[in-house]
């Protein structure tokens, strides 16, 4: 079974509270159990981060429901889980990270073309009050336009 891309849960609220400069693709190393839990699209990604800790790179706080057919062996839903990127881009990111005050946020997990489930990072900085309030008003005013522009 082929799947393109298919989205199994995506961290909407990153993109209001972060400025997303650059994303990362990264594997993820996952138990029986959690993998059919995604199956059947039981993952929430609210207030996941990554921590690089140990020279590996971990998601923090991303939520997979137990398996309902599951029995004494189902995972933990919120457990660390490590993250499968090359070292040296650890590094890059890890610099970035120490360096300049951003953040990991993860923003999508999904599967790819090869079934595989990829996790999608986000190098970010947290956006001011001001910040979040700017990018709703530019977001109304273009909800605004395309509605005029559909009317005509």
């Amino acid at each position: 079974m082929k799947r393109s891309k298919a989205s199994i849960a995506t961290n909407r609220k990153a993109y209001h509270e972060y400025t997303i400069d650059e994303t990362f693709e990264a594997g993820i190393e996952l138990t029986g159990t959690e993998i059919k839990s995604l199956r059947e699209g039981r993952a929430n990604l609210k207030d996941s981060y990554a921590r690089i800790k140990d020279g590996e790179i971990y998601v923090v706080n991303a939520h997979i429901s137990p398996y309902s057919c599951g029995n004494i062996w189902n995972h933990e839903p919120k457990r660390d889980r490590r993250l499968l990127m090359h070292k040296w881009e650890i590094q890059r990111l890890y610099g970035k990270v120490r360096e300049r005050g951003y953040t990991l946020v993860a923003l999508s997990l999904y599967w790819n073309e090869r079934n595989k489930v990829k996790v999608e990072l986000g190098l970010a900085k947290g956006k001011t009050f001001v910040d979040k309030r700017q990018s709703i008003k530019q977001r109304d005013e273009k909800r605004i336009n395309e509605r005029e522009f559909r009317s005509r």
